[in-house]
C-alpha cells in the first residue's frame, strides 16, 4: 500500500487535438456523459444500442487521448467542447 501512495500519477499526454475529428454523434455522447447519464440512458435517449454508445465513448476518449470519464470531462472543458455549466 505504501508503494502505491508513493507512486506518482501518470500525466495525461497533452497532444493537440483537431476538434473537427469529433463527429456530431460523439459530441452528443459527450454532452450526455457530462450531465451524468449512463450508457444505457444515453442509448435509450438516442435510440441506439448500448454497445453503440460504448463504441462512441471509446472512440471519443481515444481521440481526446484520455483514459477515464474524469479525464474526458476535464479535457473537454479545456478544449471548450463543454460549457462550464455542463449541458446548458
Amino acid at each position: 500500500m505504501k508503494s502505491a501512495l508513493r507512486r506518482k500519477a501518470e500525466p495525461v499526454i497533452e497532444e493537440p487535438v483537431d476538434l473537427e475529428l469529433l463527429t456530431p454523434r460523439q459530441r452528443d455522447i459527450l454532452r450526455l456523459v457530462s450531465v451524468g447519464h449512463t450508457n444505457r440512458e444515453i442509448a435509450n435517449m438516442l435510440q441506439i444500442s448500448v454497445r453503440t454508445v460504448e463504441v462512441h465513448r471509446f472512440n471519443l476518449m481515444r481521440r481526446l487521448n484520455v483514459r477515464n470519464v474524469a479525464q474526458l470531462l476535464r479535457r473537454a472543458l479545456q478544449l471548450g467542447l463543454l460549457s462550464k455549466s455542463f449541458g446548458k
